[in-house]
């Protein structure tokens, strides 16, 4: 694993417990990788990790390596996916898959190669393995919400909201890409398209940088990514999808909300009540319609026939190690073809991304895909 931050601690969370939850292959924590000598050692120990490093080029071409996840910066991905993917290693890597399309164009054709030669690489959407959404995934593919015609996605976040919190890279433009919006729009987007089974064909966007300088290591530096955005897509089904992103909504601390609306039902979802999905099936007599709520905590839901008693809820950690069995599953089934979410599937998201960016340059004009 290269990286031990924020997604580091997350994704060894999913390796230490997946094989207690699953019926997979066994996994070794073999090696820990950080440009910090001091801190990856700590980290190693208290992640649990068997070793640590600070050339993660070493670590790749070693035999005894044969998944590499990355967690690193978006800058860092493309380099070290091709370079892991080219070594013959299966590949896990954060979202979003890179920082600019031609970046992920690199990686998806380095990927299309490892595949044939039976190589997973994965793209970690973790949101698609929180049961939930998998269920209403599940509910939408079986028709029960008719034909969907819009989808409201807003994740809000309020971290930044303080004017005097520090500069970060996640702040410049160089490092992270975009700001709110390739950070927790691309999941809002992801889900907007993963859960109608339809892909953007138009966009249009708006960026606001809300506190346009903050305080560095050498004084006050230019903030030279988005604090929030809003976009309108429009589906290839024929729906439209709305996007609301922030990192400077005060009072939302992970609030990922998701509608959506169809001729014969609706979906709703909260992520800050992540065990829940609220169902409306308006084919029931009028009289008896209204949103149901599930708790999704059934051994019949998706990935819960490995944790705990009904009502017995899960928390946001479960969902990397329910994308770690997955990943570990394709393995050892010689499905690397079938995984999903995959590079292709960042890069078509990247374009999104991208069109957003170009809307908002434009004064919001559309951006054909």
């Amino acid at each position: 694993m290269i990286g031990y931050a924020f997604m580091g601690r997350a994704h060894s969370q999913a390796w230490r417990t997946v094989g207690a939850a699953f019926d997979v292959p066994e996994v070794a924590r073999r090696v820990i990788v950080g440009r910090d000598e001091q801190a990856v050692a700590e980290a190693a120990q208290q992640l649990g990790w068997q070793e640590h490093a600070t050339d993660w080029r070493e670590v790749i071409a070693r035999d005894d390596i044969d998944i590499v996840d990355i967690c690193t910066p978006g800058f860092l991905h493309a380099e070290i996916a091709i370079a892991a993917l080219e070594a013959g290693k299966h590949v896990l890597c954060e979202k979003p898959l890179a920082n600019d399309t031609a970046e992920a164009e690199a990686m998806v054709e380095a990927a299309e190669a490892a595949k044939a030669r039976g190589q997973v690489a994965a793209l970690g959407f973790t949101y698609r393995r929180v049961p939930a959404l998998a269920l209403a995934r599940q509910l939408v593919a079986d028709g029960r919400l008719g034909t969907i015609r819009q989808v409201r996605a807003s994740y809000l976040q309020d971290w930044l909201v303080d004017e005097d919190a520090p500069m970060t890279w996640r702040l410049r433009k160089e490092t992270a890409g975009s700001g709110a919006l390739g950070d927790i729009g691309s999941h809002a987007i992801d889900q907007i398209q993963h859960l109608t089974g339809q892909r953007t064909t138009g966009v249009r966007g708006r960026l606001a940088t809300m506190i346009p300088q903050r305080q560095g290591e050498d004084g006050m530096e230019q903030v030279t990514v988005d604090d929030a955005a809003w976009a309108t897509l429009e589906l290839d089904g024929g729906a439209f999808g709305s996007v609301e992103v922030s990192r400077v909504a005060n009072g939302a601390k992970n609030q990922l909300r998701i509608e959506l609306f169809g001729t014969e039902g609706a979906l709703r979802f909260e992520l800050e009540n992540p065990n829940e999905l609220w169902f409306l099936d308006s084919t029931a007599p009028i009289a008896e319609q209204g949103f149901t709520r599930i708790l999704v905590t059934e051994p019949e839901h998706p990935y819960l026939e490995a944790w705990w008693p009904q009502g017995h809820v899960l928390g946001w950690e479960n969902a990397f190690t329910n994308q770690a069995r997955d990943l570990l599953v394709a393995i050892r089934d010689g499905e690397a073809a079938a995984y999903a979410p995959d590079f292709a599937d960042g890069l078509a998201l990247q374009r999104v991304l991208d069109a957003v960016i170009a809307s908002d340059a434009a004064d919001g004009a559309t951006i054909p895909l």
